[in-house]
């Protein structure tokens, strides 16, 4: 085979996207006679996509230099570009950084007036959102976006609105962040960007939806990267990521099974790149799918994995301490995660967790604040999970403060969203603390009908866990004649008849004086009596003290 055959086919090969055997025949003919910089290029794209990441960027810098020197500015300010954008997504600031001021300097050779200006100034843009400087960053993709309307290529125009989105998102302007991500997912889904701009533009979107706590636009973009990674069996770049959105999916919908398989599935995909940064996530979720199943040492080592990996574990780790009565130890760890981020997003993921944490070890007051965070970042989102979430945890501060006239309304609006979003672990977290409330209410039958709702959830999910939980909640009521009294009522009691004024209950509960005179109120109803002092005997000659 002539070296000119050679090439056709490999070049054939790259076309139909068979990229493994484009890569095997690009470099026989490379071995034979160096390539030229166009299909040097063509061998670093394939090579990427089947996840030769870093042998990528060797050769992509060979095409730079190939075509510096026989003076082919624009494709020498590509290649330049690919490998800043590789870098800068592998988190090697300094090294895209330097390739930034490379292909600057060689673009200046040349008329400013040319569609590789609108890749370097899309290049900057990124390395600019990764050091935080959102605004900056915004202007940047923005600009690069109009040069790629202006040239019509729809490659750097998808990639820059894309970074425009995800920096709209994280200046607070989430609809006009979403629509810039939607705009640039309809080139992908309409076959008009490349391979490379293919996978990069899901995985971004994907993530923005996680940081809007968008379900429904991550469930369909995730199915979507799915399936185009299914049609191209070479692939391996974007595989591991989008198992790991995948697997994310599936723990929401309740297949804990298959997802934990997804995330196997994903750390043998980043294990071959190494130094792929998503491997931390990927830890990181196989500790919560084994801490939800109650397989404790297994959590326990994912998220250390993860630790080392770079993916602090947190809520994560707390509440696997908490689950194991170390409520002291799962305090200090949510207390630290929320004093060391200041990004409203992360924050959001912690502040649900800091809810019931706080509470167990007994601070209702700043349960409440974090409750008011959290209300507050929501409100500047359309976004029915964090809707669901925080109506959830609102519920439980007043489940826990023993107000549930105002509980309940929250934690149905809360179970309805869980519902509608076709999350069951969450719903069934609802109805025990539906349960609760209703029996306060004196609704036994109610509660009992939401707790077994729960149990078979629970039982359905795998959720050990949970399920001990709920069986000690039931038997811990069962197992004692309260004389009808729920918990709370019978806390109020000990205190009433230690003698303590209303205010004085209300003060060593942590709850309104509002409250306490309900309680008393509802106490005297429950044992038929008329005063503090008849309270005080029927308590101790029922054995309620």
């Amino acid at each position: 085979m002539t070296r000119a055959d050679g090439l056709r086919e490999a070049r054939d090969l790259f076309v139909a996207h068979e990229w493994s055997d484009a890569c095997t025949h690009f470099e026989g003919v490379d071995e034979e006679e160096p390539l030229g910089s166009d299909d040097l290029a063509r061998l670093a794209v394939a090579q990427y996509l089947v996840g030769r990441e870093l042998e990528s960027v060797d050769t992509w810098t060979r095409a730079f230099h190939v075509a510096r020197e026989q003076d082919e500015v624009a494709r020498a300010v590509r290649c330049g570009f690919w490998v800043g954008f590789v870098l800068l997504n592998r988190g090697d600031v300094p090294g895209g950084n330097g390739w930034i001021a490379r292909v600057q300097r060689v673009l200046a050779d040349v008329d400013a007036g040319v569609v590789e200006a609108g890749y370097v100034r899309y290049l900057d843009a990124l390395r600019t959102i990764f050091e935080g400087d959102d605004e900056t960053a915004r202007a940047g993709f923005e600009e690069a976006a109009q040069v790629g309307v202006r040239f019509g290529d729809c490659d750097l125009e998808t990639l820059a609105r894309l970074g425009q989105g995800r920096a709209l998102i994280r200046l607070g302007c989430p609809e006009d962040g979403v629509a810039c991500l939607d705009e640039a997912i309809v080139a992908v889904t309409s076959g008009e960007v490349s391979a490379v701009v293919v996978g990069d533009s899901y995985c971004t979107a994907i993530e923005g939806c996680q940081e809007l706590f968008d379900l429904h636009r991550a469930q369909r973009w995730t199915e979507d990267l799915s399936r185009w990674c299914e049609k191209h069996p070479d692939l391996v770049a974007f595989r591991g990521q989008c198992l790991l959105h995948r697997a994310e999916v599936l723990q929401l919908r309740g297949w804990w099974p298959d997802a934990l398989s997804e995330v196997d599935r994903a750390l043998e995909h980043h294990a071959r790149p190494a130094g792929q940064l998503a491997i931390g996530a990927a830890y990181y979720q196989q500790g919560e799918l084994h801490r939800l199943r109650g397989e404790v040492e297994q959590a326990e080592a994912a998220y250390q994995e993860a630790r080392r990996r770079g993916r602090q574990p947190q809520p994560g780790l707390a509440l696997l301490r908490l689950a194991a009565g170390q409520v002291a130890e799962a305090d200090a760890a949510i207390r630290r995660a929320l004093a060391e981020s200041d990004d409203p997003t992360m924050r959001s993921w912690l502040l649900p967790a800091a809810v019931e944490v706080l509470l167990a070890a007994g601070d209702l007051d700043g349960a409440l604040k974090a409750c008011n965070e959290l209300e507050a970042t929501a409100a500047g989102y359309r976004s029915r999970m964090l809707a669901a979430v925080t109506a959830q945890s609102r519920g439980t501060v007043l489940v826990a403060a023993d107000e549930p006239e105002d509980a309940l309304p929250l934690l149905r609006q809360a179970l309805e969203q869980w519902h509608g979003l076709d999350v069951p672990y969450e719903a069934a977290r609802v109805l025990v603390l539906v349960g609760q409330a209703s029996r306060v209410l004196g609704d036994e039958e109610g509660a009992q009908s939401e707790w077994a709702t729960a149990r078979e959830i629970f039982a359905d999910l795998g959720a050990r866990p949970d399920l001990e939980r709920l069986d000690a909640l039931v038997a811990g009521h069962a197992d004692r004649d309260t004389c009808g009294l729920s918990g709370r009522q019978l806390e109020v009691l000990q205190h009433l008849a230690g003698g303590r004024t209303n205010r004085e209950i209300a003060d060593a509960l942590v709850i309104s004086h509002r409250t306490v005179e309900r309680h008393v109120s509802d106490i005297f109803a429950k044992l038929d009596v008329s005063s503090r002092a008849a309270a005080t005997a029927y308590a101790y000659e029922h054995d309620l003290v």
